[in-house]
């Protein structure tokens, strides 16, 4: 029999109600673990207040929010069926012949509609508060001295010695022995007043310095200086600036296939940004195998202990994919396994799993 449109507006109505209602539950808890967190770190930084440590945390939310989408659509399924289940009222709609897969398809769809709007819309926002907070953290927490910058005109570094800055950029960059190419420095003192430029063909990092080599000094009203070598003192090392490139997490997703290919031209390597790209565009398909499980574990409660039976297995399914995907993602970082593979692989098995375990008890 056909599934009324009523019905499905019904059913559809009650996943994104519990879906909304946990979603601000987990993001009030996680809020709260933040705002702990950050006050241990910022308790040995005396220019740190309460309201920056309020501040950073809820930019965080955006991204963290993110990372739980999946355990909330599961709980929310779960709760869903579960409440139908006990209230008989899909009982009711077995007996008039509408069958599981027909009052799924509204939950299905809502959970499509989610992971769409996650990702084109909230993912966004997201990165840019993410950006924000890794500022603010970089600035107050960790208190350093260096930034770096990947653009479509190449690399550009900040470095900050006592009243002196440095502006580097760089075309291209080897990044087996960090070896710059065509370089220039810009000269300042005190943040604004313009000191001088330095031109050469290559610099490369040695010893907690950037050294270049066969470097021209300019100087306002001064004639141009060869110097065979011109070292500038610096902080970095080979580990600081890769990790120093802007994550994943704070690149909007209209804007990853841009970043990914100036990394690729500047010559840094693109795995992990290539990897977290792939995995945003499988995230609607992950939510729908996470549908799958939950009404796996809730449209058929035992009499006595249903209700522990089913926060229990789907606690203990969240955990198995949460390490599942994981251990996948760093072969897909390590490029044991090719990169599309290792993000879409999770949300794949995860669909066919809930699947079977559908098919298995509804008409096994």
């Amino acid at each position: 029999m056909y599934s009324s449109a009523t019905l499905s507006r019904y059913i559809g109505r009650q996943f994104v109600t519990w879906f909304v209602l946990l979603l601000l539950v987990f993001l009030g808890i996680i809020l709260l673990l933040d705002v702990v967190e950050l006050l241990r770190r910022a308790g040995s930084k005396p220019n740190i207040t309460f309201g920056l440590v309020m501040q950073m945390a809820m930019l965080k939310q955006p991204e963290i929010g993110q990372q739980v989408f999946p355990f909330v659509i599961l709980f929310a399924g779960m709760f869903t069926f579960w409440r139908l289940t006990r209230s008989a009222e899909l009982v009711v709609a077995r007996a008039v012949g509408v069958s599981a897969w027909q009052f799924l398809m509204p939950v299905l769809l809502a959970a499509a509609l989610i992971g769409v709007i996650k990702v084109t819309l909230i993912n966004p926002v997201g990165a840019v508060f993410i950006a924000k907070y890794d500022q603010l953290q970089t600035r107050y927490l960790k208190q350093r001295s260096s930034s770096f910058d990947i653009s479509k005109s190449g690399l550009w570094l900040r470095q900050q010695l006592d009243s002196e800055q440095y502006f580097i950029h760089a075309e291209t960059v080897n990044p087996a022995t960090l070896e710059l190419s065509n370089v220039i420095v810009f000269l300042f003192q005190d943040d604004k007043n313009y000191v001088g430029r330095i031109d050469a063909p290559s610099a490369v990092l040695k010893e907690r310095k950037w050294e270049l080599r066969e470097a021209v000094l300019s100087r306002p009203k001064r004639d141009p200086e060869d110097l065979p070598t011109y070292t500038i003192p610096t902080e970095l090392d080979m580990e600081q600036i890769e990790s120093s490139f802007a994550a994943p997490e704070t690149i909007s997703f209209w804007d990853l296939p841009r970043f990914i290919h100036t990394l690729e031209l500047t010559g840094f390597p693109a795995t992990r940004h290539r990897l977290h790209y792939a995995s945003l565009l499988s995230q609607p398909l992950l939510y729908c195998a996470m549908v799958l499980f939950a009404a796996a574990f809730s449209l058929r409660l035992p009499r006595r202990g249903g209700t522990m039976i089913m926060v229990a297995g789907g606690v203990l399914t969240g955990f198995a994919l949460f390490m599942a995907t994981d251990i996948v993602k760093t072969l897909g970082l390590s490029e044991t396994i090719p990169v599309p593979m290792a993000a879409w692989m999770p949300a794949g098995i995860a669909l066919l799993i809930g699947i079977s375990a559908l098919l298995h008890l509804e008409d096994g």
